[in-house]
């Protein structure tokens, strides 16, 4: 393969086998007519491989992402690289900026944009920046995801494993929690899977802060994906010691609160939780009143009120249902899985 067909081109320049460019593509402009740029880095590797992109904050609060990638960029080893991988750590920029979930002003959803148009809406027009020069380009994905302000996620992929692409991609990345479905129009990772580049959603905890704990799982399942597809061939594929995966079978539901007052969880993302078993206490200021919130059937709880305060009818935790042989391995201490 020559130079010419390995390097990775993009509007405005070429990255050519063993080097790396940091870059800021503009994506808008400002009210003056200031340009609005995107920083992104590409690792373009000497030897041939596939291309991936990693990708965050897409809704500009949600940070973990971006500690995630931004390491990959920049304190990996990227010496021995097979393939290109490009970094986009922050892909919503008005709204990082601003710290707001959408783009502000207009109050829209990033993804819900792609694969975007160039003669349309703010939103749908930075999309298409973004997707014709840095997602179109790739073989898969992983987009990286926290849970909404106020409230937090457990650590999870969101994927179409009707996909066999994507399945593998879950399958290397490696995590314990997996929401199987189609996603929904306009998402980054929906449209990149409709069009042959299978892509995934990662969840980890909650926007407006950097968790270790999150960012270091995030970063051993993209060690894992680059074992598994030799970008990094000294790279080890992992295999999680337990996996359940939630589809249209599994029961789910968030627990909304029956009364207004301060909350007191007793239970972690993350955690079982069996049925008929309390969620939550919910009390008046005085600890004179308080409701109990039970479990209405044994499950996981993937995500939590932050929060702690309600009125009737917040959500309060996301329960999802487990089958009876994840929930053993579970609660039997996470027995590793068996060799295949």
């Amino acid at each position: 393969m020559s130079a010419d067909t390995a390097a990775f081109s993009y509007d405005g320049g070429r990255v050519h086998p063993g080097e790396t460019a940091h870059i800021r593509y503009t994506v808008s402009e400002t009210y003056l007519g200031e340009p609005v740029r995107m920083p992104v880095t590409i690792i373009n590797g000497v030897e041939d491989g596939p291309t991936c992109f990693l990708s965050a904050a897409i809704h500009g609060d949600e940070l973990n992402g971006v500690a995630a990638v931004r390491e990959v960029a920049h304190e990996w080893d990227h010496t021995d690289i097979a393939g290109t991988v490009v970094c986009l750590p922050v892909v919503n920029v008005p709204g990082f900026v601003a710290q707001e979930r959408y783009l502000p002003v207009y109050d829209r959803d990033l993804n819900r944009s792609f694969p975007g148009h160039p003669d349309s809406t703010s939103s749908r027009r930075i999309a298409y920046d973004v997707w014709r020069n840095f997602v179109e380009p790739c073989d898969f994905g992983i987009d990286f995801h926290t849970s909404t302000r106020g409230r937090t996620n457990a650590f999870h992929v969101r994927a179409d494993l009707t996909d066999h692409g994507v399945a593998d991609l879950v399958e290397a990345f490696g995590a314990n929690i997996v929401f199987d479905g189609e996603g929904q129009s306009g998402m980054l990772r929906t449209e990149a899977t409709d069009r042959g580049i299978p892509t995934i959603t990662v969840e980890m905890g909650e926007a407006h802060r950097f968790q270790r704990e999150f960012i270091d799982q995030a970063l051993a399942g993209v060690h894992s994906v680059f074992g598994a597809y030799d970008i990094e061939p000294n790279a080890t594929p992992a295999r999680p010691e337990w996996r359940t995966v939630v589809d249209g079978w599994a029961e789910k539901t968030w627990i909304r609160a029956d009364a207004g007052g301060i909350v007191e969880a007793r239970f972690e993302p993350g955690d079982v939780v069996h049925e008929g078993e309390t969620v939550c206490e919910i009390s008046n200021p005085f600890k004179t009143e308080s409701v109990e919130m039970t479990a209405p059937f044994t499950g996981l709880l993937v995500g939590t009120l932050e929060n702690p305060v309600v009125s009737p009818g917040n959500p309060i935790c996301h329960l999802v249902e487990l089958s009876p042989e994840t929930r053993e391995r579970i609660e039997a201490q996470r027995v590793p899985a068996a060799a295949d």
